[in-house]
């Protein structure tokens, strides 16, 4: 037999040993399953499912950045609320959702605590009211304004009051397991001062004027002045893309009757005028 050819055979059985005693191993009693990529969690399972009107159920208790075991109720109830559900650990998007929603309301004219209130929830029951302190207090320098602190609220719960406050509110997320981060859409959601679902907007970065409408009609134009009126006249909220759109159909219909309305009436107008010329 020819070295080369001894060699080889020699190498094929060390490799079918080696096989074998893995295969063996694995499916022995007691040992640790083989290890696979795990699939990505179903894109059905991440989203937001517009309940528009919902009441979110206010006695939830929830602690406060301080620690302090507060009931939504005590949150909401004289203003409009913005809700934005996170997690303060999260290491991509929610920190810019965050920033996102601090430069949307930097741009407006409402105030924070004055105007209406944040609720900044973290939907991990992991966390603490030190990982909410912590988040809280480079978003307050960031946003700037006197009293803000008072109306920006950094709140952790267990997963009871974190998974009643999600399905009133529709959203949905799930563990990844393989990224050991959780999967989740991201959004805003604007509650009524009694804590009905009146908007949402999606994405990490809110246009200041679909804000500031969407926080008017929540208040039920409480706030704003009339220059906010005559938008919401002109714009509509569209639920499917989560913004205000203008009501350019509307407008064109509306002209459309009146333009006709004024032809008949001249026409009739013509016909008498007429008939009373040959009389």
């Amino acid at each position: 037999m020819r070295p080369r050819t001894h060699f080889a055979r020699l190498a094929l059985a060390a490799a079918c040993v080696y096989f074998l005693e893995g295969n063996l191993r694995a499916t022995a009693p007691g040992a640790p399953p083989v290890e696979a990529p795990l699939p990505a969690p179903p894109l059905k399972d991440i989203g937001f499912d517009q309940r528009l009107g919902e009441q979110v159920p206010l006695d939830l208790v929830f602690g406060d950045e301080a620690g302090k075991a507060v009931a939504l109720r005590d949150l909401v109830g004289k203003r409009p609320v913005i809700l934005s559900l996170v997690y303060f650990d999260c290491p991509m998007l929610c920190g810019m959702t965050t920033d996102g929603l601090v430069r949307s309301l930097r741009a407006l004219r409402f105030d924070v605590g004055k105007d209406f209130e944040v609720l900044s929830v973290s939907f991990d029951p992991r966390e603490s009211p030190e990982i909410a302190s912590a988040k809280k207090g480079p978003v307050m320098r960031q946003y700037g304004r006197a009293g803000a602190a008072a109306g920006w609220h950094f709140l952790t719960g267990s997963k009871e009051s974190i998974d009643a406050l999600t399905k009133a509110v529709g959203f949905r997320y799930v563990w990844d397991a393989e990224q050991k981060q959780f999967a989740h859409a991201t959004g805003i959601v604007v509650l009524t001062p009694e804590g009905r679902v009146a908007r949402y907007f999606f994405g990490i970065e809110y246009p200041a004027k679909d804000l500031r409408l969407g926080l008017v009609e929540a208040s039920e134009e409480k706030i704003g002045n009339v220059v906010d009126q005559l938008l919401l006249l002109c714009y509509h909220y569209d639920p499917k893309v989560g913004r205000y759109t203008a009501a350019v159909t509307s407008l064109v219909r509306g002209a459309a009757v009146a333009t006709l309305a004024a032809a008949v009436g001249l026409v009739v107008v013509l016909l008498r005028r007429e008939r009373k010329g040959t009389a």
